[in-house]
């Protein structure tokens, strides 16, 4: 397949980008043979194959979310460059 430099035009507007006129032809040679292999894969025997998103199954791979005990307040405090009262201080965000 021979993209045009119409077509090549086309793509680099969709993907915001400039090109030269220079890159036009450099562009449409590579982005042809891109599709080139592309269409070798319509070739390929795909009846009776189920579409899918993933080739392998997907499972959550995270921990279960089961509660546990926290962390004593002496020790999170001890931990805190500033403490007051039983609670982190922090600079003021809104004034």
């Amino acid at each position: 397949m021979s993209l045009s430099k119409e077509q090549v035009h086309h793509i680099a507007r969709l993907a915001r980008i400039a090109v030269s006129d220079d890159d036009v032809e450099q562009f449409a040679g590579q982005l042809s043979s891109l599709l080139d292999h592309f269409s070798t894969l319509s070739a390929v025997d795909t009846e009776g194959v189920e579409p899918t998103a993933h080739p392998l199954p997907l499972g959550n791979v995270m921990r279960a979310d089961e509660p546990a005990p926290s962390l004593p307040l002496e020790e999170v405090l001890a931990n805190a460059p500033e403490h007051e009262d039983g609670y982190l201080r922090v600079r003021a965000v809104l004034e």
